[in-house]
């Protein structure tokens, strides 16, 4: 059966979205019980019963973890710039000591030709 034989379904227009206002109404219309608040909650949070002291504790542990976070970046990023120093040194000392090596053989060896290894 070719494309051109094959009937088109015509779908329904969709109707409109919800105003903000119908959107508030159904939110403060439903249980606290409502799947749609419950759905994603953690499985050990407090139910209704919490207090305010518990989170104002979460809240300075979400303000520590945050505070920890951003000084081990700090000291990710300082390590990361100490290793590129020591990085470029290292290949400056690496042809420091090339160029010495050809000078000794040099001397050591004056009709002699050095290979180099890099």
């Amino acid at each position: 059966m070719s494309s051109k034989t094959k009937k088109r379904v015509v779908l329904p227009t969709r109707p409109a979205p919800p105003t903000v206002e119908q959107i508030l109404e159904d939110v403060r219309g439903a249980p606290a019980e409502d799947p749609v608040f419950t759905a994603l909650a953690p499985e050990d949070s407090p139910g209704p019963s919490w207090r305010a002291e518990d989170a104002e504790a979460q809240r300075e542990q979400l303000y520590q973890q945050s505070r920890d976070y951003v000084a081990t970046n700090q000291r990710l990023r300082q390590a990361g710039a100490q290793l590129k120093q020591k990085c470029e040194g290292l290949r400056q000392a690496g042809e420091d000591l090339e160029l010495d090596v050809s000078q000794v053989g040099q001397v050591a060896l004056p009709g002699a030709v050095v290979a180099s290894s890099g």
